[in-house]
Formats: C-alpha cells, structure tokens, sequence
C-alpha cells in the first residue's frame, strides 16, 4: 500500500488534482491518499497558507500530489511552492517537455529534461525592502565599495553554493546514465556574474569529469533561449540554477504545445512532490475547462517514482494515445486532428481513463 499526501491547491488545482487522482486510481495500484489543504483558503482560517500538518504529512508519507497554489504578486504571503521545497530540501526540480503526436506544434521531435536547482538562487527570497534597518546597513556597505544605492532602491540577493550546483550537476549526469541520454547542457550567465554563475558553472564542469561517457557542453541563458526556438532537438538534458530553469522550462513548455502538458517533479533525499507546471489560474476556477494533463502526467511521474513503472507508461501512453485520436481535447491544445472538440477536463480525464482501462486489459 501506497500512502501519499494529497494537496489539492488552489484556484483550478482542485478541479485538475481530482482528474490526476481519478487516472491514478484507474491504474488499480494500491493507494491511500492523506488530503491536506494549503494555500489562499487556509491562510484566514490557520493564519498561514501552508499549516505545519501539511509538512509533516509530507515527511511522513514521503510522497505528495499537489496542485498549483496561488502567490500574490508583489505583496503578500510567500510562495507556497518555494516554502515547501526548502523545508524539505526538494533541491532537484525536474520538468520533461516532450512532444506529443497529434499536437500541433513546428517542434515536433523536441525531447527535451530541464533540471533545475531548487532551493538557491534569487528564489532564496533575501530581499531588503525600502527604508528598512537592514536595507540602510546594505547601503552604508555598498557605500564603502564605492556604490551608491539610491533612496528608492530594493536589493535581492542571488545565492549560488558549491554543494547546491555540484549535488543538482550530478543527478543530471546520473539521471542521463539511467535514461540512456546522451548530453548535459549547463545553462548560466557566467559571462557577467563571474562570481555566482561562474561557482555554478565551475561546479558541473567539475562533476562532468566524472561522467565521461556522457557529452557535456554549457550555453549562456540568453543564446540557450534563442538555440531552443531553432532547434531544440539538438538538446537533451538541460541543467540551470533556479532562476533560468523557471523561466526555460516554461519556455520549452511552448515548444511542445503548451503548460497544460507540462508536468514535474520536486525530488530530494527524504521526499517527493509531484506537481504540474501550471499554475491556479483562479479566473478558470470552477469552470472545468482546464488542461489536466499536466496533472495526469504528474501523476505519472509519481507512479514512476513510486516502483510502479509499467503503470507509469500506461498512464503516458493514455495520454498519448487520446491526443493522437485528436478527438477530444481542451481549449488550449491545438490538435493536428480536424476532428477535435473543445471538452471540459473531466471529459479529457474519462477518455484517459477508458483508454488506460483498455491497455490495462490487453497487458494483464
């Protein structure tokens, strides 16, 4: 038996969450779910968006599914998502973006893992605020190298550590080795922050050398964004500080038709959180029109990690197979089917599901 931690979310997380759940548990894999809630409903009632039963469920359970939660931009609580990957030390961010067939996308050989650190970086959330105590101590600093901030200024601070880049750098090497994949792209901005970027690039350029089977190269940020909008199947396995792998894995996300097929995974050495890319997008709430997907292959993921890998390829290849069909799917898949009818999220999940049941039968 099987117990995981369950964490609908917010906005459409719920809505999305249930439809992954629902696919899981078609699979027949033997699974107890332990709900816990965080996020925008908690936070009036606990007086925090992330209650400290939802952690150690996690810690104890060892494995999540949680859906996207909402962070307010610019002021508010924290997010969410950054909080729980640090307390539990979910240092590795994993997010494949492969193409399927039957979506339409100019890209379609791309098969692409981005591997992003986790916990570093400006996501660290060391900022100094306007006018606070700590702001005027970094000013009086800065002032002393000859600096000046001006009064308007805020500061955050971009933190790159040895451990954090070499220990991210070799599970890309490791992960390559047992998915038979055969190169490794660091992905910086050492060109201009020599010190931080350059600790990051110097770190997997170190533990490349002890994978030599593997082919390594690194690319600066700006021009690894231009490579992958031309030609992104020449790239296998990217690893990137935080900050980059954000923002490219969203990027390859496009490449392959969209985040509403874009799944990942938060790994460290005692827990799992499996999660879609996406995020809320509270102003769907309620409507059951979202991509699941994302969450589905998320679920896979999980299954994978959990042993259960025939179930995990069953679940893909459901997945697959429906948007081959090009029948049925959500407003925001362009299908290459002239067929294709704009369903609700719970129509794509039945359709998943009776397809997995199918595949089922045939393998047993």
């Amino acid at each position: 038996m099987h117990r995981v931690t369950l964490i609908p979310g917010d906005g459409v997380g719920p809505e999305v969450i249930d439809c992954a759940r629902r696919v899981i548990e078609a699979t027949r894999v033997s699974i107890e779910w332990e709900v816990k809630e965080a996020g925008e409903k908690v936070l009036e009632s606990k007086g925090t968006p992330i209650p400290g039963d939802v952690l150690e469920s996690i810690k104890r359970n060892k494995v999540a599914l949680k859906g996207p939660i909402t962070t307010p931009i610019g002021t508010g609580f924290r997010s969410v998502n950054v909080a729980i990957r640090k307390a539990l030390d979910l240092y590795v961010n994993l997010r494949p973006a492969k193409a399927f067939h039957g979506v339409k996308t100019p890209f379609p050989d791309v098969d692409l893992v981005i591997i992003r650190e986790n916990t570093e970086d400006l996501y660290a959330g060391i900022e100094f605020e306007q006018g606070s105590k700590s702001m005027e101590k970094l000013r009086q600093f800065m002032k002393e190298e000859a600096i000046d901030l001006s009064d308007d200024a805020a500061c955050s601070f971009k933190i790159i550590s040895w451990e954090g880049s070499t220990r991210i750098a070799r599970f890309a090497f490791e992960y390559a080795i047992r998915h038979r994949r055969k190169r490794v792209t660091a992905v910086h901005k050492a060109n201009i922050m020599k010190a931080t970027d350059g600790l990051f690039l110097k770190a997997v350029r170190t533990i490349a050398n002890e994978f030599p089977d593997i082919q390594f190269e690194d690319r600066i940020v700006d021009n690894m964004c231009m490579q992958l909008v031309q030609k992104p199947e020449a790239y296998d396995v990217l690893v990137l500080p935080n900050l980059y792998g954000d923002i490219v894995s969203d990027l390859c996300a496009g490449l392959v038709g969209g985040l509403g097929l874009a799944p990942s995974a938060n790994l460290g050495e005692r827990a799992a959180v499996f999660e879609p890319v996406h995020g809320s997008a509270p102003k769907y709430a309620g409507q059951n029109k979202v991509n699941p997907m994302a969450a589905i292959l998320s679920g896979a993921l999980l299954l994978r990690h959990l042993g259960e890998e025939k179930l995990a390829e069953a679940v893909e290849k459901a997945v697959g197979d429906v948007l081959v069909e090009g029948k049925m799917a959500t407003y925001d898949v362009k299908s290459t089917s002239e067929e294709s009818l704009s369903v609700s999220s719970t129509q794509v999940a039945d359709e998943i599901i009776d397809r997995l049941k199918d595949l089922l039968a045939v393998s047993r």
